[in-house]
């Protein structure tokens, strides 16, 4: 396994307990932000669910991204998150010395129903890295909405986007 890939992912995940570690649980919860009226914890929630559907499909080889368990405890609960996010951090890092010369089944609902296509596990964590930086740039937005000032350095910005542009959220 490529040291990068999971050095990367634990780095996301620490920017996440920064996160929460920095606002106070009303943030954490509030889902009063259009269009989607979704608060920050369920956007964390969503982003540790999909990588669970990696740990948990790993036995089996047969990874699914539909078959998130969308924990609510997660979702309102910042100490439960933070909890969560060390677990998986720990069992990320158990991954360095992984044989990741073989094909995982990844299924995925693109749209238009189910769709199992291959990935290395490599590939797959790379994904579910930039997945989580997304979600990690909607919740700057909900934070910009709310009035909510923080400064947690690259946090939802894109390791390509130029450093002169990024001033965190």
């Amino acid at each position: 396994m490529k040291t990068i890939i999971i050095s990367s992912i634990n780095k996301n995940l620490t920017s996440a307990i920064e996160l929460i570690d920095a606002i106070d649980i009303e943030t954490y919860q509030n889902k009063t932000v259009g269009p989607y009226f979704s608060s920050i914890g369920s956007h964390l929630r969503h982003v540790l669910d999909f990588f669970d559907c990696i740990i948990n499909g790993l036995d089996s080889n047969n990874i699914d991204l539909t078959a998130r368990k969308r924990d609510e405890i997660i979702s309102t609960d910042k100490e439960a998150a933070k909890a969560h996010i060390y677990k998986l951090q720990e069992t990320i890092h158990s991954f360095s010395a992984t044989n990741t010369d073989y094909l995982l089944h990844v299924t995925d609902n693109l749209g238009e129903g189910k769709v199992t296509v291959n990935y290395t596990l490599e590939s797959i964590l790379a994904h579910a890295n930039s997945h989580a930086i997304h979600h990690y740039a909607v919740i700057g937005y909900i934070l910009s909405f709310l009035n909510v000032e923080l400064k947690l350095s690259s946090f939802g910005y894109n390791p390509t986007s130029p450093i002169n542009k990024r001033e965190g959220i």
